[in-house]
Order: C-alpha cells, then structure tokens, then sequence
C-alpha cells in the first residue's frame, strides 16, 4: 500500500471523505451510478418517423481508428444506442445535467451493453454506440470502462441530419437525446424512445431481439 493510502486510512472519516484520493474515487464511482429520483423523459414524437428508414450511407469515425459505415455492416442485426454525453473524471458536467430528463446515464447505459455485449453477439447483434463527442473524447471512455464495441463520433452531425435525430442544446453543445435503433438489412425496424432507465436498457434491448427473431417478420 502506498504512502497516501496508508495515510488516509489513518484519517478520521470526515477529513478522509475530503482526502483527494476519496474524492477521485467518489467521482469515478459517480459516473457509473444513477442519482435517485431523475427526471423521467416523456416521448414528445422526436423519433416517430425513424421506423421503416434506411440508414444513411455515410461513414462515421470510430474509436477503433477507422471508419464505419452502418448501412454495410454485415451482421443480421445491429444495434446502435445514441447517447448525449459520457462524463470524465476530474471534469464537472453542464449546470443542471440532472434536471434534463433522459441526460444523465450515458456512462451506466454504456456498461450495460459493455456487460452484455456477449449476449447480444449470442443473438447475431452487434452493437454500435454514437454521440457528438470526438473520438479523441469517446476512446477515453473506451478505455477507462473496458468497452469491447466500437463507438462512432458524429461530431459533425452527418448521422444527426440524414435521419433527423432528436437533439438539444446544453451550455452551447448540441447533444443527442438518447435512444436505440435496432437495424435489420439496412433498415430501421425498431426504436427505443425515450429510453429510461439507461443502465437498465442493454437488458431491454435483448429481451426485445429475443422476442423478435430476425427474418421472423416481427
């Protein structure tokens, strides 16, 4: 055990609570746990008309150093969960953040598919995750939480605008509201909107894809 652990096990439990190590690690643990009593986000018909479209063909940066294309993706189905913004540690999030309904959660939605993702491969999806940071941001997050997907940077609104995304606007950033699409053969054939809670969503989605098999019509 290091220096500074030793020392702030020596603290009484106020003053360690104030210890930068307690605080660094109460933020980190933050991130990833929902606070009681958010907003629950209504559907104001944002995504009404996402069902039935094809996806864009368009190539979107990822955080695995390429580019991707989700209308050519070659897997039956793929599951692409849209997101407003993962928190960093140390960084504080917009004013308010709480009290937009469907903002907070991105960070637990994320390591429900991360913890899941081997389910959903079990049922031939495989999953996407997209929102309006750079890549640079999102391999950060990537790599902190362990992810094993590839997340896509729409930083410059091509996917936003071609299927006409629901979004809004925070201290001057524009940011996705949250929602899913499942994708089968290149088209949209089911939405998840609004989605809450977010750390419980991976497990909505694949009772949807159990229920749903693809080529089954449903």
């Amino acid at each position: 055990m290091n220096r500074s652990r030793r020392g702030l096990l020596g603290l009484p439990l106020a003053l360690a609570m104030k210890h930068p190590i307690a605080q660094a690690a109460q933020q980190a643990t933050g991130l990833t746990e929902l606070p009681a009593n958010l907003p629950v986000p209504k559907d104001d018909g944002g995504a009404r008309h996402l069902k039935g479209m094809a996806m864009p063909d368009l190539e979107l940066p990822s955080t695995a150093n390429r580019r991707v294309n989700l209308s050519k993706i070659g897997t039956p189905r793929i599951v692409v969960y849209a997101y407003p913004m993962t928190g960093q540690p140390g960084k504080t999030l917009p004013a308010g953040w709480d009290d937009i309904p469907g903002a907070r959660g991105c960070t637990p939605e994320t390591c429900g598919f991360r913890d899941h993702h081997k389910d959903l491969a079990k049922l031939h999806a495989e999953v996407f995750g997209v929102s309006t940071q750079s890549t640079e941001y999102q391999q950060e997050m990537v790599k902190r939480l362990d992810v094993p997907f590839e997340v896509l940077s729409d930083e410059h609104f091509a996917l936003t605008h071609a299927l006409r995304l629901p979004t809004f606007t925070v201290e001057g950033m524009t940011l996705m509201k949250r929602l899913t699409v499942i994708v089968t053969n290149g088209r949209i054939e089911h939405v998840f909107y609004p989605v809450f809670p977010p750390d419980k969503h991976a497990e909505d989605v694949i009772a949807w894809v159990k229920a749903n098999p693809a080529g089954a019509g449903g």
